[in-house]
């Protein structure tokens, strides 16, 4: 398959950074190529240079995964997946969070309306999220 994913996702603390590597990792056994910010940016040192890699990791992708946990989704998370919208890039978004507020199911509505297919588990949650991935893009599951 080996379609081009970009992994949106908040990545600012030791937890939030080893889940995203190693949902990154499933997915990528799964038969996605995946650009993981946290490790493509590893090394550069202004938020231009960064910038800049992202910006070339969201303009080659072919869909976005965003994780949107928390009671607030990540600002940076947020810019990518309305680049990604805006770009016609699907975006496929995650919430693992257990937090519910209104009719959104605790997503922000324009991240929730905007996003090509949701994704709400807790467990095998690479499986669910390749299944929603092959359902967006209509490719065939291995």
């Amino acid at each position: 398959m080996s379609t081009r994913l970009y992994f949106a996702a908040p990545l600012f603390t030791a937890a939030e950074q080893a889940f995203n590597a190693q949902l990154a990792q499933q997915l990528d056994q799964l038969g996605w190529r995946v650009f993981l910010p946290q490790v493509r940016c590893a090394g550069l040192t202004t938020s231009q240079a960064i910038y800049g890699r992202c910006l070339e990791g969201l303009t080659q992708a072919e869909v976005v995964v965003a994780i949107l946990d928390g009671a607030d989704a990540d600002s940076g998370t947020c810019w990518e997946c309305g680049y990604a919208v805006g770009q016609n890039i699907p975006v496929v978004a995650v919430r693992t969070d257990f937090r519910q507020s209104g009719d959104t199911r605790g997503f922000n509505a324009m991240l929730l309306h905007s996003a090509a297919a949701t994704v709400e588990a807790k467990t095998h949650l690479a499986t669910h999220i390749h299944e929603a991935l092959c359902s967006v893009l209509a490719l065939s599951k291995p």
